[in-house]
């Protein structure tokens, strides 16, 4: 655990402190574990290696299907468990959204975690 507590995901400011196995917010209450912190620090020195729902490696132009139905934020649309993607595209920094895919119903940004290669 690092000697001084990280700043608050949630709202950002620096008054926080340790208690035991976690971190806490005074100001808006957010609470997170402490051991999540340290491995954030080593992903970024992981293979760098994205992978689909079952950790198979995933490469451009791979084609995936939808384990799970996924509303689209901000519109009525679902994306259908078993909809299958060709030609995806891997985005390494966009958080974890990081795959750029074409569908019949538009483009999207997804997490791998909601797909298996086909």
């Amino acid at each position: 655990m690092s000697l001084t507590p990280p700043a608050c995901p949630q709202c950002g400011l620096d008054n926080t402190y340790a208690d035991g196995e976690q971190f806490i917010c005074p100001d808006c209450a957010h609470e997170w574990p402490a051991q999540a912190e340290a491995s954030e620090d080593d992903a970024p020195a992981g293979d760098g290696i994205i992978r689909d729902a079952n950790g198979q490696p995933l490469a451009d132009g791979d084609a995936v299907l939808l384990i799970k139905d996924l509303k689209v934020k901000g519109s009525s649309t679902v994306l259908k468990k078993g909809t299958k993607v060709k030609s995806i595209r891997l985005v390494h920094d966009n958080g974890d959204h990081d795959v750029d895919c074409k569908t019949d119903l538009g483009n999207f940004m997804l997490k791998s975690v909601f797909l298996k290669k086909a």
